[in-house]
């Protein structure tokens, strides 16, 4: 069977396209891949699993209705924020962040129009950024996430949760010891929130969800969490939030996207990409800090601070092979495709000599 059986399919098309969405939350343009991570969140709760099919749908489906790029619809590019700004506004506005509240009709609404204005914003911030070769990555979910959680407190017919999961550093416990949950929950943790998933069992099928697709990128994702952890805890991190994945999973971002993503994988970019990691971890805490005053969560701004810093500067150096998005596939393929291009332009160098 054709592997773009269903992303063809006349029926079947938009759940394809719809699954390929959730993937392309952790850069993975793959349905089974997206199944696999819907499964993980209905593991931890069927309020997340049902808000995240919402979400997506409602953001691809502005797209169809607009009639944006269909290749960019097809791949799931215009359904990942808004798969991610509907769990937000679900886990922070609900008493028990873990599992998330039934949204009332108010709330629901408000997810409705909060996606459809990622699809908005995802278009916007494509055209602006297209001269630098970057993509738009999870920024349109940031803003969109910040700018509708704000408002919630001016809504007596949305309740605002008391924000039971902290999101600064400085609201858990000093003093705690680093034991040996502190590392194999922190990294599972860490790739949960991505998806906002307090849970660590979650976070491990997330990766599981990602190896289908791609082994480098699946192992991208744990050594960003894993150095993360060991980042935070040289430093003196508290072992709640190391824990809970707090500074973790802005780095997996960070490590998936530049560890062979939109970078051919070398032992250079490689190393680009821990250096990113490192800069990630300490910038978690910093924003976190900043915010803290006006109550509002990171969310994965600093994934995207880093990474367009990142990638706009990586044209600069010679040692690195950046990825333009619209050829950005997998690890693999972007290697496989840059060693048979160099091997083609050595075989023509050696003729014309």
């Amino acid at each position: 069977m054709n592997q773009n059986y269903f992303q063809d399919h006349r029926a079947f098309g938009f759940i394809d396209w719809s699954l390929r969405g959730i993937g392309q939350v952790v850069f993975q343009n793959n349905p089974l891949c997206g199944l696999v991570i819907l499964a993980a969140l209905f593991y931890n709760s069927w309020i997340y699993g049902l808000i995240c099919l919402l979400g997506v749908v409602v953001s691809t489906a502005t797209a169809i209705v607009l009639k944006a790029d269909s290749g960019l619809i097809r791949n799931g590019l215009y359904g990942f924020n808004g798969a991610l700004v509907g769990l937000a506004l679900v886990a922070f506005t609900s008493e028990n962040f873990r599992t998330g509240a039934v949204p009332s009709f108010y709330l629901a609404v408000y997810i409705v129009f909060a996606a459809a204005m990622t699809t908005m914003v995802f278009a916007a911030l494509a055209n602006l950024l297209g001269p630098y070769r970057v993509a738009a990555l999870t920024m349109p979910f940031v803003l969109v996430g910040w700018l509708f959680l704000f408002a919630v407190l001016k809504f007596d017919n949305i309740e605002a949760g008391p924000l039971a999961k902290p999101v600064s550093p400085d609201q858990y416990a000093d003093g705690v010891a680093y034991v040996l949950p502190t590392w194999y929950m922190g990294i599972g943790n860490a790739i949960g929130q991505i998806f906002f998933q307090d849970n660590w069992v979650s976070g491990y099928l997330i990766i599981i969800g990602i190896a289908i697709h791609s082994r480098i990128a699946a192992a991208m994702a744990v050594i960003g969490a894993a150095l993360a952890a060991l980042v935070a805890a040289a430093f003196g991190g508290p072992e709640g939030a190391i824990r809970d994945g707090l500074f973790g999973y802005n780095a997996a971002l960070t490590a998936l996207a530049l560890g062979g993503f939109f970078l051919v994988l070398t032992w250079q970019s490689f190393a680009y990409t821990l250096f990113g990691v490192v800069v990630t971890t300490w910038l978690w805490a910093s924003v976190a800090i900043f915010l803290e005053p006006i109550g509002m969560p990171v969310l994965t701004s600093t994934f995207v601070i880093v990474t367009w810093l990142m990638l706009i500067g990586a044209y600069a150096f010679k040692a690195l092979e950046p990825v333009p998005p619209a050829e950005a596939t997998t690890p693999e393929d972007n290697r496989r495709r840059y060693l048979a291009a160099d091997r083609s332009a050595s075989r023509s160098e050696r003729k014309i000599a």
